[in-house]
């Protein structure tokens, strides 16, 4: 921006030495510098401050299906990247072993039951201990709570949606064995029912930054295009900062690089995503309009514009 302003200043003192407004001297040339100072002093280095920019990624989350049970995979109703609403099926595992189980524990507790209610019969008519009563009464209870938890098991043999997206990369076939296991991932499941536009800003220029504040972004797949967008928080933590847990003493380090600080956007239009097919993944810039140094936001205002034009030739 600031050789394109520099271009313009030449531009306009080379029309007005061309028709002797002012003399065509060294002097009037060497006002380029302190031109250029006065742009970089008031303007460029507080417009970092009162309206700083970024690169954006628009970002959703991806939640990897773990079943949660075991077994040999049956059916895998769904396509790649097809939409599914919450709870459509995703692959159903055998339940032949959860159906048995469940059968086996629904007849103890018919036989449970029976003997209760025959020890209570004794018990009445004195014939019975009041214990072998309780023993029973345990018994029927866990064998219920058996049986919940293997009718659990059985529902949990068709694994299913957790909310509205698409399944990608699909690789799970029928044969196949999946495991109730933290490492194991049978799928990765998209979720769609929020999108996320996160900018990346250097430390240095955050202090200003606050939810609510207008900004605009641009994307590199919808090029010459600027959209309307609002701050909704400044993620106030890095990898960086945080502690890990390794049962050692803290080690020292190499220099410490200040790493920039990621700012949650929301398109204003939170439909615009979906309809113009904004897909995460997508990658573009951004800039943010605070209350500070506001005489700088019209030239960061042309300088998205002309990021959005370049989009029609910068592949990165």
């Amino acid at each position: 921006m600031i050789v394109f302003l520099t271009l313009l200043y030449v531009l306009l003192l080379y029309v007005l030495t061309k028709t002797g407004k002012v003399p065509n001297t060294k002097a009037t040339w060497l006002t380029i510098i302190p031109y250029e100072l006065v742009l970089l002093i008031g303007f460029f280095i507080p417009m970092q401050w009162g309206a700083p920019a970024g690169d954006l990624a628009v970002m959703t989350y991806s939640v990897p299906i773990t079943p949660n049970v075991a077994g040999e995979v049956i059916e895998v109703p769904v396509e790649p990247n097809e939409p599914l609403e919450k709870g459509d099926l995703l692959f159903r595992i055998d339940p032949t072993q959860y159906e048995a189980a469940l059968e086996g524990l629904q007849a103890q507790l018919k036989l449970a039951e029976l003997r209760l209610v025959q020890s209570r019969e004794l018990a009445s008519q004195d014939a019975g201990s009041i214990y072998e009563v309780q023993a029973y009464e345990a018994q029927v209870a866990g064998l219920k709570a058996q049986i919940k938890n293997a009718e659990w098991n059985l529902e949990m043999t068709e694994v299913r949606a957790p909310t509205d997206g698409y399944v990608t990369n699909v690789a799970l076939r029928p044969g196949m064995r999946v495991v109730n296991a933290p490492s194991f991932r049978a799928m990765a499941f998209i979720d769609t029912s929020e999108t996320g536009l996160l900018v990346q800003v250097h430390q240095i220029y955050t202090r200003n930054i606050e939810p609510g504040q207008p900004a605009e972004v641009t994307f590199k797949s919808h090029p010459g295009k600027v959209f309307p967008a609002t701050v909704r928080f400044l993620i106030p933590v890095t990898a960086q900062g945080q502690f890990f847990v390794t049962g050692t003493a803290v080690q020292p380090q190499g220099p410490i690089q200040p790493g920039p600080f990621s700012v949650r956007l929301d398109l204003d239009d939170p439909e615009l995503a979906r309809e113009i097919g904004i897909n995460p993944g997508t990658v573009g810039s951004a800039a943010i309009y605070t209350s500070e140094v506001t005489m700088t936001h019209v030239i960061r205002k042309v300088m998205i514009r002309m990021d959005a034009i370049m989009n029609f030739i910068k592949p990165s």
